[in-house]
Parts: C-alpha cells; sequence; structure tokens
C-alpha cells in the first residue's frame, strides 16, 4: 500500500491539498521515526509510522479550511473521525485508529462533552505506541498552506497546550521525556 496512492484519490495530485499534505505528511514521518528510534525496547511498528504519517490527516478534505485548499461542509476538528472512517472502510483499521486517536493530544469522552465538540462520545486518546509517536510527531509541524514550514519549539506546543488544561500538558511532557532527543 502505497500511502501517496491513496491520498491521490481524495485529493487532485499537486493541488494545494494534496501538497500540504504530503509536505506535512513528510515532516511528521522524520520527526516520528526520529521519535520511534527512542523507544527501540517497545518494538514500535516503524512501517505503521510511517504509513501513518502520511494518512493521519486524510480527512481534511471534508473539512471547511480553504487554507488548506479544502471545503467540505465540517469543522476542521472532525478531520481525524473522517480519516478513521475513510481509512477503516478500506481495510485499514490501525491507522484508522490513528487517525481519530492523533487530534490535539487525544480527546476524551468527558473533553467532548464538556466542550460540547461535534464528535461521537468516545475515548479519542492514542492508546498504541505508533498512536502516540504520530500525535507527538505531528504537535511540531502546523498545516497552514503557507510556505517556509518551521518545527515548533517544545515551550511552543506547551503554550498552545494550555487552554485545554493541565492534563494535556502533562500528556505532552511524558511524550517529550519519551521521545525526544
Amino acid at each position: 500500500m502505497n500511502p501517496i496512492d491513496i491520498l491521490a484519490k481524495y485529493y487532485k495530485p499537486n493541488s494545494n491539498a494534496f501538497n500540504i499534505l504530503v509536505e506535512h505528511g513528510r515532516l511528521i514521518s522524520a520527526k516520528a521515526l526520529a521519535a520511534a528510534g527512542k523507544v527501540n525496547h517497545l518494538n514500535p511498528d516503524l512501517e505503521l509510522i510511517e504509513k501513518a504519517a502520511m494518512l493521519h490527516d486524510i480527512g481534511i478534505f471534508m473539512t471547511d479550511s480553504p487554507g488548506l485548499g479544502c471545503y467540505g461542509s465540517h469543522p476542521y476538528i472532525r478531520h481525524g473521525l473522517f480519516g478513521r472512517y475513510l481509512l477503516g472502510g478500506m481495510g485499514y483499521s490501525d491507522l484508522a485508529l490513528i487517525c481519530e486517536r492523533h487530534v490535539g493530544v487525544g480527546i476524551s469522552v468527558d473533553d467532548i462533552k464538556r466542550q460540547s465538540l461535534p464528535l461521537p462520545r468516545r475515548n479519542m486518546l492514542p492508546v498504541t505506541i505508533e498512536e502516540q509517536i504520530i500525535c507527538y510527531a505531528d504537535k511540531f509541524y502546523s498545516k497552514n498552506g503557507k510556505a517556509g514550514v518551521r518545527e515548533k519549539s517544545v515551550a511552543e506546543i506547551m503554550a498552545s497546550l494550555e487552554p485545554y488544561g493541565p492534563d494535556k500538558i502533562e500528556r505532552f511532557q511524558e511524550w517529550v521525556e519519551l521521545f525526544a532527543d
């Protein structure tokens, strides 16, 4: 299975959205594989991580995100859920769960209820080491459709998580301790 071929089923090759996804996926892949190298003793599935890095945001085309070249009708927070449905429908259940669970640093059922998020009422928290690695790596790069993407610092990421509660900061800090250089 080639992730680029799967992306090309939903995105016109060389479109703005396709190019953003491919660039973002490559950045996440490099960061995620480096993180996986820090936890070899946990036997992360490197092939799964590479594929997930490229496909974790596949559902953005269904969202209203014109800055990314996506003109769907749904809020961006649902892109992980849509990715789960798309990849799950193709039989890629492990990739599907990574899509659903990578948003933020994971979303709990309590988060969904408390913030009235337009998501099913279930935990969408990263569980497997591969899910955690993708979620961690994804925090370092934004998809904003602008040239000159740069890696965010840990301090910037922590500050961006602050409004969502101390549990989010604590989860990310645990990943920093586990996966960082």
